[in-house]
């Protein structure tokens, strides 16, 4: 089964990826909630973007990786109830995990091989940095996504058109026919939507 992600968004001038470091506490632990169906919905879209760049990173084709990721969700959504955040601790590192020993039952299942095999794929250099940028855009996405129905379409059309795509406000103000001061306005106001998000996920 081939999954279809759309390209991350590029990173907006005013982004600060300082905040965007770590897994948020409150989705994990919403997630210990078996009536929080919304978590687990907020944590595909957060997190499945995720497990396909590391499974396409160990080299498995498009539709392998999809195959291992819907395997690795399906026991994600069985042993996240259990999995309990302490400060300083990697999620994302034990997620990691889980996915590398899907992916070792995987390929012992197919071709069976001792133990010790050198079965783990080698970390690139660098790749924890890549790792952080597409955790931060994918986290980024997920919020924008989000917000979005909340706003007016000129406000929101203003928003994507001077902070995301980076277009000067009095050409943004000039092509939708609204003042510059409505273009500063709709930055304010999603922006202050942004910080109460980021400050609920990340508390």
């Amino acid at each position: 089964m081939a999954h279809d992600f759309p390209p991350s968004p590029a990173t907006p001038p005013w982004y600060n990826p300082g905040l965007m470091y770590t897994t948020p506490p409150s989705l994990l632990r919403r997630l210990r909630d078996p009536a929080q169906r919304e978590a687990w919905d907020v944590f595909v879209e957060l997190y499945t973007p995720l497990l396909f760049v590391w499974s396409r990173r160990w080299g498995l084709q498009e539709s392998d990786a999809a195959d291992l990721v819907q395997e690795t969700l399906l026991l994600l959504y069985r042993k996240l109830p259990e999995f309990e955040y302490r400060d300083g601790s990697s999620f994302r590192g034990w997620l990691r995990t889980v996915l590398l020993n899907k992916w070792r039952e995987t390929r012992r299942r197919l071709v069976p091989q001792p133990v010790g095999d050198g079965l783990d794929p080698a970390v690139e250099p660098g790749w924890a940095e890549q790792e952080e940028q597409e955790y931060r855009r994918q986290l980024l996405r997920v919020i924008l996504k989000k917000l979005k129905p909340e706003f007016p379409a000129t406000i929101w059309s203003a928003f994507e058109a001077y902070v995301l795509e980076g277009r000067p406000p009095r050409d943004v103000a000039a092509r939708m026919g609204i003042s510059p001061a409505t273009v500063y306005a709709a930055k304010s106001k999603v922006f202050q939507r942004i910080r109460q998000e980021l400050a609920g996920m990340l508390e």
